[in-house]
C-alpha cells in the first residue's frame, strides 16, 4: 500500500510539466544570469565581466531625493502611466537630446524597467503567428517574450564586417507576409554596434513599404563614443510607426530601481497602460521621485560616467588586441565582443574554461542568437583595475591554449 503511494506521488510530480504553457515550458534559462549565478555562488576569486550594470553607484543627490520623498510619507500609488512630473521630464529630454517630441500626457508611460516596457509593447501588438523581426546577436529577452506573447521571433544575422549593422538587404530578405514588428537594439547589446542617420534611412523605407511597427530599445541611447546617438523615432515618418523604450539603469545607475518608459503613439501607449494597469499598477513611487532628480539635476554625473566608460572601451579592446584576439571598435553601449574563433573552441567552452581555469566570467556570444558564436561578450562597466587584472588573466588563458 505504502509503495503505491510512493508509485502515485511520484506519478504526480512528473507530471506537474504538463500543466505549465508550452512556451514556458520550452524557454531555456538565461544564459548571462547562468554565468552571473556561478560567479555568485562561488567562493574563489573570480573577476566578473558578464553582466551589465555599472560598477558606480546611483549619485547620492538622486537617492537622497528617493529617501526624503519617503520620509515625507509619500508611499501611494501613482497615476497609471507616471507621476506628471516624471513624464513631462522624460518628454523634455528626450526633445533636447535626441530631437523627437512627445506629448507627456498620453505619449509617455513610466514601467517597471525598459523590460517591462518591451514586454507591453509586445503583448499589445502581438496576434499569435504574427512575425517579429529581430537583428542578432541581441538582448536576450526578445525572443522569448515574443514566444510567449504568441509570435514568432526571426533572427536577422548581423556581422562583424558589417560593424554589426542591421542592412537594408538582411531585413528585406527576411520579411513574410506575416512580418508585423521588427525589434531594434541601438546601441547594441551585446556588439556595441550603433547606426548613424544614414544608415537609418534605407531600414525606415523598407519599414514604410512593408507597414511595419517598430519597438526600439535605447537603453543605451546615451552612451555613444565619437558620435551622437540617433534615435530612430527621430527619423523622417517613423515617430508613429516606433515605440521608443528607455530607462535609467545603464545611463544614470540606477539598475536596481528599475526604473523604464515607453514612448509613442497615443493608441500604442493607450493599450500599453491598459496591461500595465492590471499587472503592476504603476511603478514605485521613490523610483519615479528618483528618476526625476536623475533627469532634472543628474545629467553631469551621467556625463561624467559616461566619459570613465570611454576610457575604458579603449583600455579594453586595445587590450585584447594585444593578446590576440580580433576585436571590432564598440561605438556605443558598454561591452566588447571579441572574437574567440582562432582558438578552435565554441564560445560555451571557451567561457566555461576561462571561468573555471582562469577565475574570470563572461558570457558566450552563441547565447545572443544568430552571429554570436565564435564570440565571447564582455562588459567594460568595471573599474580599470578590474579590467587590467582580467586582461592580463585572459592573456595567461591564451597563451596556455
Amino acid at each position: 500500500m505504502i509503495k503505491d503511494e510512493i508509485t502515485i506521488q511520484q506519478n504526480k510530480v512528473k507530471s506537474m510539466q504538463d500543466y505549465l504553457a508550452p512556451a514556458v515550458r520550452e524557454m531555456k534559462p538565461s544564459g548571462i544570469r547562468k554565468f552571473f549565478d556561478l560567479v555568485s555562488n562561488s567562493k574563489e576569486d573570480i573577476i566578473s565581466l558578464g553582466v551589465g550594470e555599472p560598477d558606480f553607484s546611483t549619485p547620492w543627490h538622486v537617492r537622497e531625493a528617493a529617501v526624503h520623498s519617503l520620509e515625507r510619507g509619500r508611499t501611494k500609488y501613482t497615476p497609471n502611466s507616471g507621476i506628471p512630473e516624471l513624464r513631462e521630464a522624460i518628454a523634455d529630454y528626450l526633445h533636447t537630446s535626441f530631437k523627437v517630441k512627445y506629448e507627456p500626457s498620453n505619449e509617455v508611460l513610466v514601467t517597471v524597467g525598459g523590460s517591462e516596457a518591451i514586454d507591453l509593447a509586445l503583448r499589445a501588438l502581438i496576434t499569435p503567428g504574427d512575425e517579429i523581426l529581430i537583428p542578432e546577436p541581441c538582448y536576450i529577452s526578445y525572443s522569448p517574450i515574443t514566444s510567449i506573447s504568441g509570435g514568432v521571433a526571426v533572427g536577422i544575422e548581423t556581422f562583424a564586417k558589417d560593424q554589426f549593422k542591421l542592412t537594408e538587404k538582411a531585413l528585406r530578405d527576411a520579411i513574410t507576409p506575416r512580418s508585423k514588428i521588427l525589434i531594434l537594439c541601438y546601441p547594441s547589446n551585446p556588439t556595441g554596434g550603433i547606426m548613424t542617420y544614414e544608415d537609418w534611412l534605407p531600414i525606415a523605407k523598407v519599414i514604410e513599404e512593408n507597414d511595419l511597427i517598430v519597438i526600439s530599445d535605447e537603453i543605451y541611447a546615451e552612451l555613444t563614443y565619437g558620435q551622437k546617438h540617433v534615435s530612430f523615432a527621430a527619423i523622417p515618418g517613423m515617430k508613429d510607426r516606433t515605440i521608443l523604450v528607455s530607462g535609467f539603469s545603464k545611463a544614470f545607475a540606477m539598475t536596481g530601481w528599475r526604473m523604464g518608459y515607453a514612448c509613442g503613439h497615443h493608441e500604442l501607449i493607450s493599450a500599453m497602460t491598459k496591461i500595465h494597469q492590471y499587472t503592476v499598477m504603476c511603478a514605485p513611487v521613490m523610483g519615479q521621485v528618483a528618476a526625476h532628480e536623475a533627469l532634472t539635476n543628474g545629467l553631469e554625473e551621467k556625463d561624467r560616467m559616461i566619459e570613465s566608460y570611454n576610457q575604458r572601451r579603449r583600455l579594453i579592446v586595445k587590450g585584447f588586441r594585444d593578446i590576440g584576439l580580433e576585436c571590432h571598435e564598440p561605438q556605443g553601449a558598454f561591452y566588447a565582443f571579441p572574437s574567440i574563433v582562432a582558438t578552435g573552441l565554441t564560445s560555451e567552452e571557451f567561457a566555461q574554461r576561462l571561468l573555471f581555469e582562469s577565475k574570470v566570467a563572461a558570457v558566450p556570444g552563441d547565447v545572443f542568437g544568430l552571429g554570436g558564436e565564435g564570440f565571447l561578450r564582455c562588459s567594460y562597466a568595471y573599474s580599470v583595475s578590474q579590467l587590467n587584472e582580467a586582461l592580463e588573466r585572459i592573456g595567461n588563458f591564451m597563451r596556455k591554449l
